[in-house]
């Protein structure tokens, strides 16, 4: 993977700001949700939404992809798998896309996310993407 590709494919995803995703500076495989109140799903234990811990995860897988291809459009997710492990306090969330295999027209990409310890996960996401042909119609 080239140095910053990770950051540019998560610079040019609106949703990727919207979140507070970045890439981690020094690394090329790993991003960072920085802790914020409007992720907050369960104000009373505090915890992560969900959704915006699978989101997080599948810009991840996303931007890997993009970051590791010279296709011109981002890929479609077309299977997601997520396994919640363990709650997600409100602190910053890390995440590490691996590109199991990728073909022609089809890629498996897994996900682990991690608050303080990589060892201890809080979500895994499974996920295909449909790889975008020049060729292939839009709609």
């Amino acid at each position: 993977m080239i140095t910053g590709a990770l950051a540019a494919a998560l610079a040019g995803i609106p949703y990727a700001r919207f979140l507070g995703v970045e890439a981690v500076a020094g690394t090329d495989d790993t991003a960072i949700l920085r802790s914020s109140r409007h992720l907050i799903g369960n104000p009373m234990l505090p915890a992560l939404h969900g959704g915006s811990v699978a989101g997080f995860m599948e810009l991840t897988a996303i931007a890997t992809l993009m970051a590791a291809s010279t296709r011109p459009h981002p890929p479609r997710p077309i299977d997601v798998s997520v396994a919640y492990l363990r709650s997600g306090r409100p602190v910053d969330t890390f995440a590490r896309a691996q590109i199991r295999k990728a073909g022609r027209r089809i890629a498996y990409v897994h996900v682990l996310a991690w608050q303080t310890d990589e060892a201890a996960p809080i979500a895994e996401m499974s996920v295909h993407f449909q790889l975008a042909e020049e060729s292939m119609p839009t709609s």
